[in-house]
């Protein structure tokens, strides 16, 4: 049990049912009346974040967030299925939950299964990836003097916006978090 007297930025807790993450909290302590404290939260599982205000005294269940690392099997339509590297334990994941996070993911690559409970809510691709361009268009020579960028798709199936130079073939490494080109292998 944590109060809200102690909350802490990061903090996971329980309130209402739902699983809430500390962004921001300020203690005040108005002239008049009772000290309370005004946080911001982020809902782990919609990703909404809501302002809130708490009397310093209220008392919340810590929620413990597990971390897993988990190696992406194959997508059979609407599901998705992960393997533990360990006990080689199966688990499938529905779309809805799984969202847009393995666009720049291939099978067998390693990632975090995030769940609370048994209950698993997102995952977390590695934070850079090595793909092969399997289609683009080809650079022209003569118009490289500027920053100018090209569509290319790579193995996944995803489309990302490399510079003139990067050819068909080619492996690249993108940031997964933004889905941007970073370099060339």
């Amino acid at each position: 049990m944590v109060s809200a007297g102690d909350f802490k930025n990061g903090l996971t807790i329980e309130h209402e049912g739902n699983i809430y993450q500390i962004v921001e909290f300020q203690h005040v302590k108005p002239g008049k009346g009772a000290a309370f404290v005004r946080t911001k939260m982020k809902n782990i599982k919609t990703g909404s974040v809501t302002e809130t205000t708490f009397r310093p005294t209220e008392k919340f269940e810590n929620a413990h967030i597990e971390r897993k690392d988990m190696n992406y099997l194959y997508n059979d339509g609407d599901l998705y299925y992960f393997m533990d590297g360990e006990t080689y334990e199966q688990i499938a994941v529905g779309k809805d939950k799984v969202g847009d996070s393995l666009t720049y993911v291939k099978e067998n690559e390693s990632v975090k299964i995030c769940s609370h409970n048994g209950d698993v809510f997102a995952i977390e691709p590695p934070i850079t990836v090595e793909l092969v361009v399997t289609d683009t268009e080809p650079g022209i020579k003569g118009n490289t003097a500027t920053n100018a960028t090209k569509p290319a798709v790579v193995e996944t199936g995803a489309t990302v916006y490399v510079p003139l130079f990067v050819e068909q073939g080619e492996t690249i490494v993108i940031d997964t978090r933004t889905g941007e080109y970073s370099k060339r292998v």
